[in-house]
C-alpha cells in the first residue's frame, strides 16, 4: 500500500509541475502578445481617436493609419496624471507646430480710431449787428470767401448810428469829459472802429451809412445777410473761421481710455494726402461715454498753416503708447476658450502643458502676460489649437474608457 500511495503522490506532483509550466508559458506568450500589441498599435494622424492592431486607412477620413509605438507615445493614463499632451514628431510637422521663447520687452501700443476736422472753437466768431438799420453794401459775396481781420464786410444805413455820432459831437461841444467818454464808449460798442471815431472827431462829419470790420482773419463759413436786407440789433450776419489751427475730434473704445491723457502727441492721416503726417496734441478727453457707441469722444488741435486739413474731413488718427516692461509672448501664442485664456507650454521634446494665463495689453505682434509663464520658458506660436484638440480627444477617450470599464465591472 505504501507504495501504491507514494506512486499517487509522485504522479500529482509531476502533474503540478507540468501545469504551472504551462501556465507560466500562457502568462509569457500573452504578456509577450500584449507587448507587441502596445507595440503595434496603428493611428490616424488627424484623428488620433482611432486606434487599430492592423495597418488600414482611418475610417473617418480615409488617410493610412500611422504606425504608433510606446516609446514615442506617453498613455492616456500618464498624459492625464502629468497634466501634459505628447505629440508626435508626425503630428507636430503636419500641424506646422512652432514654439519661441518668453522674453521680458517694453512694447508700445498703438490706438487707432477715425476723425473727422473741425474749427478751432476759440477762433470762431459770429459777426452780427449792433444796431438796426439797412444792409447797403455787401464786401462778401458768398460764403467760403477768405477775409482778413479789421477788413470791412458790410455797410449799414441806420438812424440809431447817426444819433451816436452826433451825441458824440454834442458832448465834444459841451466840454463834458464824462460826456465825451460816455459816448465814446457807445461807438465802440457798436463796432465804430478807432479811426472812424478819430475820424468822426476831427471833421465833425456825421457819417450816414457805417462800415462794420471782420474782427478776425479766417474764412466765411455763413452768409446770413443780404444787400438791401433789413436787420435788427443781435441778428447774425457772418460766421467766420480762422483755420490755421483746427480740432481733431475722434472716438476711442471705452477699453481703450487708460491708454489716452490730455498732452499727448496724435498723429493723423488722410487719403488726400496720403504721404504726410499731420502731429498735434490730445487737449481734451471727454469725461462721459457715448451710451450708443459706448466711445469716448477725444480732441486735439492741430497745426494747420496751410489750410490743407478742411473742415469736415476725415482722417485716421493713431496715438502711440509706450507700455511698461513685463513678459511678453506672440498674440497667435495665446488661446481663448471664451472664459479663459491658455498658452501651450513645451516641457519636454514633444510633450506640451497648457496655462491659464492673464493677458494684459496687446500691440500688433505681441501681448503682455500678467500672470501665467515664466521668463525663458519655451512657448507654441502656432499650432496650438491642435494640441488643445488633441488634450481634449484624449480626454473623451479617457472618459469613454472609464465609463465602459466601470460598465464592465
Amino acid at each position: 500500500m505504501k507504495k501504491v500511495y507514494l506512486g499517487i503522490a509522485v504522479v500529482v506532483v509531476l502533474v503540478g509541475i507540468v501545469t504551472i509550466v504551462y501556465r507560466s508559458s500562457t502568462k509569457i506568450d500573452s504578456t509577450n502578445e500584449v507587448v507587441a500589441q502596445a507595440k503595434d498599435i496603428y493611428t490616424c494622424p488627424m484623428h488620433p481617436s482611432v486606434k487599430s492592431d492592423h495597418p488600414g486607412a482611418c475610417p473617418v477620413c480615409g488617410m493610412n493609419l500611422v504606425k504608433q509605438s510606446e516609446e514615442s507615445e506617453l498613455s492616456v493614463q500618464e498624459h492625464q496624471s502629468l497634466a501634459h499632451v505628447a505629440i508626435s514628431p508626425t503630428k507636430q510637422v503636419m500641424a506646422n507646430v512652432s514654439t519661441s521663447t518668453a522674453m521680458k520687452m517694453t512694447l508700445e501700443k498703438e490706438v487707432r480710431a477715425v476723425g473727422k476736422i473741425a474749427y478751432a472753437e476759440p477762433n470762431f466768431r459770429q459777426i452780427s449787428a449792433r444796431f438796426p438799420g439797412r444792409v447797403e453794401k455787401l464786401f462778401v459775396p458768398s460764403e467760403g470767401e477768405r477775409i482778413g481781420k479789421g477788413e470791412p464786410i458790410v455797410t449799414i444805413y441806420s438812424p440809431e448810428a447817426i444819433s451816436a455820432q452826433k451825441e458824440f459831437l454834442l458832448a465834444i461841444e459841451s466840454n463834458s469829459q464824462e460826456q465825451i467818454l460816455q459816448s465814446k464808449q457807445k461807438l465802440s460798442l457798436w463796432g465804430f472802429s478807432e479811426s472812424q471815431i478819430g475820424d468822426l472827431e476831427k471833421t465833425k462829419n456825421v457819417q450816414n451809412t457805417i462800415e462794420l470790420f471782420s474782427p478776425i482773419t479766417g474764412i466765411v463759413l455763413k452768409k446770413n445777410v443780404q444787400q438791401q436786407q433789413y436787420v435788427s440789433t443781435g441778428e447774425n450776419l457772418f460766421e467766420v473761421a480762422d483755420i490755421s489751427t483746427v480740432w481733431l475730434e475722434a472716438d476711442i473704445y471705452e477699453s481703450e481710455i487708460q491708454s489716452v491723457k490730455v498732452g499727448q502727441t496724435i498723429e493723423a492721416t488722410t487719403d488726400a494726402y496720403p504721404d504726410k503726417i499731420f502731429a498735434g496734441r490730445i487737449t481734451f478727453v471727454s469725461p462721459t461715454v457715448d451710451p450708443s457707441s459706448r466711445t469716448i469722444r477725444i480732441r486735439a488741435e492741430l497745426p494747420n498753416r496751410n489750410e490743407e486739413l478742411k473742415l469736415d474731413m476725415f482722417v485716421t488718427a493713431a496715438l502711440k503708447v509706450k507700455l511698461s516692461e513685463t513678459i511678453v509672448v506672440p498674440t497667435s501664442a495665446v488661446l481663448s476658450t471664451g472664459t479663459r485664456q491658455v498658452v501651450w507650454i513645451q516641457k519636454d521634446p514633444g510633450v506640451f502643458e497648457p496655462r491659464f494665463v492673464k493677458v494684459g495689453e496687446r500691440s500688433e505682434m505681441y501681448a503682455q502676460i500678467l500672470v501665467g509663464v515664466d521668463e525663458g520658458e519655451t512657448i507654441v506660436t502656432s499650432g496650438g489649437y491642435l494640441i488643445d484638440s488633441e488634450s481634449q480627444l484624449e480626454t473623451v477617450d479617457s472618459k469613454s474608457t472609464e465609463h465602459v470599464n466601470m460598465e464592465m465591472k
